[in-house]
């Protein structure tokens, strides 16, 4: 199934956006780009997932002052290592307060609704609190994101949140829970959708002066069934390893009507 929608509207700015639908909690064919399994509070699993960020094995811990101390804030990072997203390797990233990661070079605002890499994108608040922190390490081997004991905005006294990122150089991409005070399915609004997942897309310039807009691509989504994220909760999504390279790609048997483009770096779908 390919998942590119056509035009479906020009937002102001001149920038036609083209998403997959709001209401959709999961995409039939993820599988195309990543597996990823979900491990609930019994599972071992989980606590080999997390990421203790007082262990200084882990390596050094940094505390983003601006980030722990601010709202709708986002500071780019830069990677010690080259991370598989999609088939491009990324070496940017950049943290923001909402619960997410963009993924995308920041050229225009609305791919910040399809580059990115939630573990819960949400309306927090660090700056509520002192205790709100957003932390981060790099050890050559995993990038990991901590928003710890952050808080809704306009909704503090329902509790605070604690979870992580982490961006393995394999590719490979966890979520997990320590403190979820809500279910997650009480908590959006249409001004702060709740989202839990991975998404891609890519802008095309118009050729011409005669083209009316540009247009981003959204074509790939994988959301995690938000009823599912609870505190002691972990994701773990694994990329299909003809996602990583051209070179796996044009070597892979799978049979997935899509192949490697030079222009974007990144492999393609046909189907």
């Amino acid at each position: 199934m390919d998942h590119t929608r056509k035009s479906i509207g020009v937002l102001g700015g001149g920038v036609t956006i083209n998403t997959l639908p709001d209401n959709m909690t999961q995409i039939a064919d993820s599988a195309k780009y990543y597996t990823w399994r979900y491990f609930g509070t019994k599972d071992q699993r989980i606590r080999d997932l997390w990421v203790d960020m007082s262990d200084p094995r882990h390596g050094q811990v940094r505390d983003h002052s601006l980030l722990s101390n601010s709202y709708k804030q986002a500071v780019r990072v830069a990677l010690s290592f080259a991370f598989p997203f999609y088939g491009h390797h990324l070496r940017l990233i950049t943290i923001a307060t909402g619960g997410f990661i963009f993924t995308g070079d920041i050229t225009h605002r609305m791919l910040t609704m399809t580059q990115y890499i939630a573990p819960l994108m949400a309306n927090f608040d660090p700056n509520y609190s002192k205790e709100s922190t957003v932390k981060y390490l790099d050890n050559g081997e995993v990038f990991v994101v901590q928003w710890g004991n952050v808080r809704l905005s306009g909704r503090e006294s329902e509790g605070a949140f604690t979870f992580q990122a982490a961006l393995y150089r394999t590719g490979t991409i966890t979520f997990s829970y320590q403190e979820i005070p809500l279910s997650l399915d009480t908590m959006g609004s249409a001004e702060h959708p709740i989202k839990v997942g991975l998404s891609d897309a890519f802008m095309v310039t118009p050729s011409s002066p005669q083209s009316p807009a540009q247009q981003i691509y959204e074509y790939h989504r994988a959301e995690i069934d938000i009823t599912k994220i609870t505190s002691y909760s972990a994701v773990e999504f694994t990329p299909l390893p003809c996602k990583l390279n051209c070179e796996l790609c044009l070597s892979s048997r799978e049979s997935l009507g899509c192949s490697w483009c030079h222009v974007l770096q990144s492999q393609v779908n046909y189907k």
